[in-house]
């Protein structure tokens, strides 16, 4: 073995490779491939040709950096939100541009504003919006929005890791109005009524005008990238429509979500 080998055991000097990124690359392939059974260190060890410890060693780091979150009472690990912000970067330009036509559709079809939000720094900004041409309202292009009280936030929430949801709920919930949500059991049953149905839904919670559904982009692996909104006041946007814009809103994320529509 040469001396530099010695210096820097992760030294690859043919292929240049890193033998350390590697595994690491390996293990976050592993963890994303695992189902429950398999998603335990020693799984995961196995399952990379790693012994024990090593595997620990690199997964406690990819959980720092919010790679991995690790579920301890159960011992299980799963994709963390750094790797679905990452994603979203990746791919946003892509993704807008898909999406764009299907917001226009989805707002002549509606006759409101249709918007997208894409993951970025632990929350969702808002990316791209058609608005109806005979309507007259503020865009949200640009704008970060609270995640307990908006459709948009509560879709991302639904189908996001429990570690997410969890931090959320480790602050108080802030009050933006009236309606919103502050009660963490009662957030929970929302998110989870939310999931079941595909879509969440907004009653004035984050601004009293504005009412809407919001369905998540999901990945191949059911990680939400992006989500998209259907919003508009709420004298026009009632309870009554939540059933039929949630709908649409989901079958058009389906849409966008696509692999053959994103290349």
């Amino acid at each position: 073995m040469s001396a530099a080998s010695h210096a820097d055991p992760d030294h690859v000097p043919r292929s240049g490779r890193v033998q350390s990124v590697d595994r690491a690359v390996a293990l976050l392939r592993a963890v994303a491939a695992a189902n429950d059974d398999r998603a335990n260190v020693a799984a995961l060890a196995a399952d990379c040709g790693l012994n024990r410890a090593t595997a620990w060693r690199i997964l406690s780091t990819l959980e720092a950096q919010e790679m991995v979150v690790l579920d301890r009472p159960t011992g299980r690990y799963a994709i963390g939100f750094g790797v679905v912000e990452l994603a979203g970067a990746a791919g946003v330009g892509v993704l807008v541009q898909s999406a764009h036509s299907v917001l226009e559709r989805v707002s002549l079809l509606t006759g409101e504003t249709a918007a997208l939000a894409v993951v970025r720094d632990n929350g969702l900004t808002y990316v791209d919006e058609v608005a109806p041409t005979a309507v007259v309202s503020a865009t949200w292009r640009g704008r970060t929005v609270s995640l307990h009280a908006t459709s948009t936030g509560k879709a991302l929430l639904a189908y996001s890791s429990d570690d997410l949801v969890h931090r959320i709920l480790r602050e108080p919930l802030t009050r933006h109005t009236d309606t919103t949500i502050t009660d963490p059991d009662a957030l929970l049953a929302e998110l989870a009524t939310a999931r079941d149905r595909g879509y969440g839904v907004c009653r004035g919670e984050f601004e009293e005008s504005a009412y809407g559904v919001s369905a998540p982009v999901l990945d191949s692996g059911g990680r939400p990238l992006a989500v998209l909104s259907i919003w508009g006041p709420g004298g026009r946007l009632t309870e009554a429509r939540f059933e039929a814009l949630g709908e649409i809103a989901r079958d058009a994320a389906i849409e966008i979500g696509s692999p053959g529509r994103r290349g």
